[in-house]
């Protein structure tokens, strides 16, 4: 029985798993968007999204913690200055994976990993807006249904003139 696993170890040693970690969260950094199979991609999200936390809030503590993760001190730059103000309103969720299909080599599933754009956090609100015009439409329905019963009653009175 296998109990309380606390994470996918991807057939790795701890020291190869670690240098793996940091090099696909400095490139999901860097290009915003990585190609890679799909048990990789749900770890590398999870240190990714947690880097982007810490990231919303810019300080030295914040930075020096990230910094054990990403080496790169232009990627670093970037975490703090554009890829974390532009989530401070969202609680969380900052990454999307989509996916590909299977590899051809050994079928291995393959998906993209990508943080979310600007715009996706303008269409969430757009879309709560419309739902709440959806509640407001069967009332809006009937009024105009009224509206018209005189009209029809119009062109019934012009019929028979």
């Amino acid at each position: 029985m296998h109990n309380r696993i606390g994470f996918n170890r991807l057939g790795r040693k701890p020291s190869h798993r670690k240098a793996l970690h940091r090099n696909m969260v400095t490139s999901l950094i860097k290009y915003e968007r990585i190609e890679t199979t799909q048990a990789k991609a749900k770890e590398i999200r999870r240190t990714a999204e947690k880097l982007v936390t810490r990231a919303k809030v810019d300080s030295v503590h914040n930075r020096r913690i990230a910094a054990k993760t990403i080496f790169e001190k232009d990627v670093l730059n970037k975490l703090f200055t554009e890829i974390g103000p532009r989530f401070t309103e969202r609680p969380g969720g900052y990454t999307r994976i989509m996916k590909l299909g299977q590899r051809r080599g050994d079928a291995a599933e393959m998906v993209i990993l990508e943080f979310l754009k600007d715009d996706e956090k303008v269409s969430k609100k757009t879309s709560s807006k419309k739902k709440s015009t959806k509640k407001a439409t069967p009332a809006k329905a009937t009024a105009p249904k009224t509206e018209e019963a005189p009209a029809s009653e119009e062109k019934a009175a012009e019929d028979k003139e």
